[in-house]
């Protein structure tokens, strides 16, 4: 089965009793038992629900995985994977991460026990000098949020491998339609599935994708004594929206390539940051890896601070919001809103400056999208 038609019938058979074609929302808490301690394959909805397994096994099917797990939210799937650890761990992760991430490593985790060491994962000689006895995890985004830097998904798996380590990646912002992680060797796989994989910015949810069924045990026992799953309407809207992603994602990414060309050319910007363009140092790197560029863009403008809060808040199309991977463009500050928690000083270190401005390129028509910019960019 390829992939475009996994996403309609992987995990999405008719139902059985009517043969309606699209999964049924199991609206409900528990379940009826013929005897005390028997049932029909599901007791309580945190544990599990029809609607939620329907929209895991297909995720997992995309992933080229064979457990997926559906979370409330990404940064629920993130927190039940850092569960898996103990105190006295430690944690290699990509610096330039989800600022919501950073911060759930660096303020959550860190009062557990668990260490974290931050470093460019488009680097494997930093990563590898990072590692200590006591690590137990690779943590990696690629491309990253905001910067876009690529690491080798491949190699990385090697020296977590090599080390008697697990390598997690953060597939976010290319979802299964363009990278599958797995199959290059990553032990377990991260969504948001509130961006891409919903795709149109109505619900919030998570996923963790694994090939090991130890750790997809370790992983759903977690998740069952701490509670955080969707419930069944928020997996049939996450569902729904899979059933489009390749589609969607062609335009995002076809987009996201016109943007990045304009702004290239366009004096009152610098540092144009899209894997897609030949010049991205990551560029072949995702070739390889990968099956497309994504619909990311990050930029910075001259004029610095004053000129990016100016160029956020002039966008008509472009809407000036947090999130991203919606059908909508998307246009937000690093500096003052998703990477806020990060310390100033770690965010000017890494290149999240207060000149710079990430796009979420959506799938309106091509051209409005330039001509906001061009206007925004001129006020």
């Amino acid at each position: 089965m390829r992939f475009e038609t996994k996403v309609i019938h992987a995990g999405q058979e008719p139902e059985k009793l009517t043969g309606a074609v699209v999964v049924p929302i199991y609206q409900t808490s528990t379940y009826a038992q013929p005897a005390p301690g028997e049932h029909l394959g599901h007791e309580y909805t945190r544990t599990s629900n029809p609607t939620r397994d329907a929209l895991q096994s297909c995720v997992a099917a995309l992933e080229g995985g064979t457990h997926g797990i559906a979370f409330a939210s990404g940064m629920a799937a993130t927190s039940t994977v850092i569960m898996l650890l103990q105190s006295g761990d430690h944690v290699v992760s990509t610096a330039d991460v989800y600022g919501g991430t950073f911060r759930a490593f660096d303020k959550v985790f860190s009062d557990f026990g668990i260490t974290f060491t931050f470093v460019d994962t488009s680097d494997a000689s930093a990563v590898a000098a990072a590692f200590r006895p006591t690590t137990k995890l690779l943590w990696v985004e690629t491309p990253t949020n905001p910067l876009l830097f690529v690491s080798d998904i491949q190699q990385l798996a090697k020296i977590a491998h090599d080390r008697d380590a697990l390598l997690c990646v953060d597939n976010t912002f290319m979802s299964p339609a363009l990278q599958q992680p797995l199959a290059l060797g990553a032990d377990i796989v991260v969504h948001s599935t509130t961006k891409y994989l919903g795709g149109h910015s109505d619900v919030v949810g998570g996923m963790a994708v694994t090939k090991d069924d130890d750790l997809a045990e370790k992983v759903r026992f977690r998740q069952n004594a701490v509670g955080a799953v969707p419930g069944p309407f928020d997996s049939w809207l996450t569902l729904r929206g899979v059933r489009t992603l390749p589609l969607r994602m062609r335009a995002h990414e076809e987009n996201a390539g016109r943007v990045a060309r304009f702004l290239v050319d366009d004096p009152r910007v610098r540092d144009v940051l899209w894997p897609g363009l030949s010049e991205h140092p990551g560029h072949e790197l995702q070739k390889r890896q990968a099956s497309g560029f994504g619909g990311i863009v990050s930029f910075r403008v001259e004029g610095g601070h004053d000129a990016a809060v100016r160029v956020c808040s002039a966008t008509r199309y472009f809407l000036l919001a947090e999130s991203l991977g919606g059908v909508e463009s998307l246009i937000e500050h690093p500096a003052i809103m998703t990477h806020a928690s990060v310390p100033e000083d770690q965010r000017r270190e890494r290149g999240i400056t207060d000149d710079l401005i990430r796009l979420s390129v959506g799938v309106e028509n091509g051209e409005d999208l330039l001509e906001d910019l061009d206007q925004a960019l001129g006020t």
